[in-house]
């Protein structure tokens, strides 16, 4: 059929870029074919929208949060996402992943139901809630898939605007393995870098911070990265005038906009149900992005949210008549039906009004099959859970004394017709209350069950927290001459680094001053000379930025070293460390990983805002990443030999008062290892056992020697590693011979050092060997005061050390340690 008006109209948006000749390779049927699949895909995912909110409403499934009214915009993307890219999106994304064939509806709503099956919800495992995709990474031994030949979707989050800073890694990536081909020889993880990330997120969440720093970081990197914006003029209930200074975010970011003399952004602003306008927009986008590592903009502007922000409530209560009544009149789906019906006032009809009608039935028929189907998938297993309960419940009852109240707890059981595991195994645990002075043959069955299935849960809920390589890397120790030269640290952990860029071509890092200068401590001195911009690089000051450069890059194949120059600023990407990197294989299940290699410094340096003393808090938000407090250097440098062997993210935070120090130069640099978990005992004693960690180490060993002229024999333990600690529990060992426990930490009251206790006197039963309560010495609540004496007057000092540890002795021995003060 001969190529006229509307479709001619489309051919030529959509082929701008084009040889003339290219044109005439597209037919009418293709194009025929093209309309109707993409009609489909938009109106199945609005379909699964509707019937999820419903879902919601009459309680079958906890929450609901959809995509609908962003469903062309995301089927023009994905007609240029290709194999090799990536996404970093959010919540609305639904239709994107339909059009690129990695959602199925049926996995939808298995995400919707919290389905436990990772086969049945491969994008978490029933780990997230609905909404939250992702594409598998890796196989299940952790190596890695052939990224290049999948299209690939980094694990959502929820917190707003948390996926932008990752996206920049992801695009990046690219960038970086066309620079350095050697990083990629089998092109695993990348083409010649021809691979575009792909972010979205929605027009009120670029008021966060997040969305800013990845704007202005994208541009400075120019990596190939295409921003969308789907902009519903909302958040939540809060319109637009409210959330930025113009209404307009294309004008409000048109500063970022490339020209001849300036580098910058490609900025195309397209409605968002414009079918054929946003063909061309992404079609632009993508040769910018792909062609020429060129970033983009897609402003997606008159979005629409036809049910609001989610199921928590209706948008009929903040949205005004005429809003809605325009939300109806320009909804996409809306505006694509008569789009597709106009064609047949041109004679070129691509399908009628009726036989648009029986497609859109027959969407629906599908739809509800897939749902119902899925709830059957979700409900079944907990009913056979449910009857094997009442089955075991039951025997109990007919043998045991308290029949009449195990009955009303299997009636209450009984009723539920639609039960969760919680239903079933709650009541099983009140039972096992209730007979608790019985000894039957029935209720140790009942245990036994239940031990069986809490451990079976226990991988479902729990597991892929870490991978465990980190705990397994062979030990290797320094080994030195027998007269070693004495060198400062940080020329110990440069040579080391070094090392590991010739050995490591995928290895990289990148921070504030860590490129020309080597970092502002030398420890990178003369590297980025040696091995190039690409692997030793500065960037500005934007630490949640560089944190999310390095989850992305750690995502496709990377070996990533962030650097963040002090331990104090850590707490400008703390958000990411916790919310993303430390989540990253469990909430995605063990099918992706990011092996960052966060570095940075702390302890002892002086004044509130470089005192390095954020462990508490630390410690207690990023479970899921190692956290390693090496006392020199050379334990540093081993820390990174062990971490380059797993693949497993980890914080390792160097002593900064240690760069200046001098310390042996192990014969093995590169090779030698410091294990993770493990404790090291530094002096051996019998009267207490010290436990401390990082700087103040050198400390407590000078503290000790003092302790030992006053007659206490001390042992030393130097923590190295505070997630994990202890693996081998040699604390309880240290305390089954000294019966005493001192912690010194320069973190607050109740910090790092309330969590070292609860490892010791909980997890590995030390209270029970314990003769005198166990004392903390720790820094005062408030932050360290400046300079030397501010710090004399704010942290563990040695005096401080001795005298606490000589009056815990006093008290246990008076006669052998006479108070100091009376």
């Amino acid at each position: 059929m001969e190529v006229t008006n509307l479709f001619f109209k489309f051919v030529l948006q959509q082929t701008k870029e084009m040889e003339t000749q290219e044109v005439n390779k597209i037919t009418f049927e293709e194009f025929k074919s093209q309309i109707i699949s993409d009609y489909r895909t938009a109106f199945m995912s609005r379909e699964v929208s509707l019937l999820s909110r419903r879902e919601v409403l009459t309680g079958k499934a906890k929450f609901g949060i959809f995509g609908d009214g962003k469903e062309l915009p995301q089927i023009a993307m994905a007609k240029v996402f290709k194999n090799g890219d990536f996404r970093s999106g959010y919540y609305r994304d639904q239709t994107f992943m339909f059009a690129i064939g990695e959602l199925k509806t049926s996995e939808f709503f298995a995400q919707l139901y919290a389905l436990t099956d990772i086969e049945k919800e491969p994008a978490s495992g029933g780990r997230q809630m609905t909404s939250h995709f992702a594409t598998r990474s890796i196989n299940d031994d952790g190596s890695w898939r052939n990224l290049t030949q999948q299209k690939n979707s980094s694990s959502d989050i929820s917190p707003t605007a948390g996926q932008m800073p990752r996206l920049l890694g992801l695009a990046q990536a690219s960038k970086y393995y066309r620079n350095v081909p050697e990083a990629d020889t089998e092109n695993n993880f990348s083409v010649n870098g021809n691979e575009i990330g792909f972010g979205t997120i929605g027009d009120a969440s670029t008021s966060e911070g997040h969305f800013w720093e990845a704007v202005n970081a994208g541009g400075v990197l120019q990596i190939p990265m295409i921003i969308s914006i789907w902009d519903d003029g909302y958040g939540i209930s809060v319109p637009a005038k409210y959330q930025r200074t113009k209404s307009n975010l294309s004008e409000l970011l048109s500063g970022f906009k490339r020209n001849e003399n300036e580098r910058g952004y490609e900025i195309i602003t397209v409605k968002g149900w414009d079918y054929p306008g946003l063909i061309d927009a992404y079609s632009r986008a993508e040769k910018f992005a792909r062609e020429h590592h060129i970033p983009c903009i897609v402003h997606v502007q008159e979005c629409t949210q036809p049910q609001g922000h989610s199921t928590s409530g209706s948008h009929e209560r903040y949205k005004s008549e005429d809003r809605l009544t325009w939300e109806k009149e320009f909804d996409g789906i809306t505006k694509f039906r008569e789009y597709i019906l106009a064609f047949a006032d041109h004679s070129e009809e691509i399908i009628s009004a009726d036989e648009l009608d029986e497609l859109e039935t027959k969407i629906k028929a599908e739809v509800k099959a897939a749902q119902k189907q899925c709830w059957e998938d979700y409900l079944n297993p907990i009913l056979d859970l449910k009857t094997q309960a009442l089955n075991l419940l039951e025997k109990l009852s007919s043998e045991s004394s308290n029949a009449a109240f195990i009955g009303i707890e299997i009636n209450n059981l009984k009723a539920k017709k639609s039960p969760f595991k919680r239903d079933v195994y709650s009541t099983v645990r009140k039972v096992i209350r209730l007979v608790r002075q019985e000894n039957l043959a029935s209720k140790s069955a009942l245990i036994s069950w239940l031990d069986e299935k809490f451990e079976k849960e226990e991988e479902t809920y729990s597991s892929k927290l870490v991978s465990g390589t980190a705990i397994k890397v062979e030990q290797v120790s320094p080994t030195y001459d027998e007269n070693p030269e004495m060198e400062d640290g940080r020329v110990i952990v440069r040579n080391n680094f070094d090392k590991l860029f010739e050995k490591y071509p995928k290895a990289l890092v990148f921070g504030e001053d860590a490129g020309n200068i080597g970092d502002v401590n030398q420890g990178l001195e003369g590297l980025q000379a040696k091995y190039g911009i690409d692997r030793i690089s500065d960037t500005g000051i934007r630490e949640a930025t560089i944190l999310g450069q390095g989850i992305g890059l750690a995502m496709r194949g990377l070996r990533p070293i962030a650097e963040i120059q002090y331990l104090d600023y850590i707490l400008y990407c703390l958000q990411g460390i916790s919310d993303d990197l430390a989540t990253v294989l469990y909430r995605s299940c063990g099918t992706q990983k990011a092996p960052l290699i966060i570095r940075t410094r702390g302890h002892r340096l002086e004044g509130i805002w470089h005192s390095g003393s954020q462990m508490g808090g630390i410690l207690n938000l990023v479970r899921g990443v190692n956290i390693l407090v090496p006392r020199n250097l050379t334990k540093a440098a081993g820390f990174y030999n062990t971490l380059m062997q797993a693949d497993e993210p980890a914080i390792v935070v160097e002593s900064l008062n240690g760069y200046r120090l001098k310390e042996p130069t192990p014969t093995n640099i590169g090779e030698f290892t410091t294990p993770i978990g493990e404790v090291e005992v530094t002096k051996e004693g019998n009267d207490i056992t010290l436990l401390t960690y990082g700087s103040t180490w050198r400390i407590v060993m000078d503290a000790a020697k003092e302790l030992e002229q006053l007659g206490i024999s001390v042992e030393v333990i130097d923590a190295q590693s505070l997630l994990p600690f202890d693996i081998k529990n040699d604390l309880a060992k240290s305390l089954a011979k000294t019966n005493r426990l001192v912690i010194v930490d320069e973190d607050v009251p109740g910090g790092a050092s309330a969590f070292l206790l609860q490892n010791i006197l909980e997890n590995q039963g030390g209270y029970f060997t314990l003769d005198s309560a166990p004392l903390t010495i720790t820094a005062k609540a408030h932050r360290p005061a400046y300079a030397t004496d501010g710090d004399y007057f704010s942290k563990p000092s040695l005096d401080d050390i001795v005298e606490k540890v000589y009056k815990l002795m006093s008290e246990a021995k008076p006669n052998e340690f006479p108070s100091l003060f009376e």
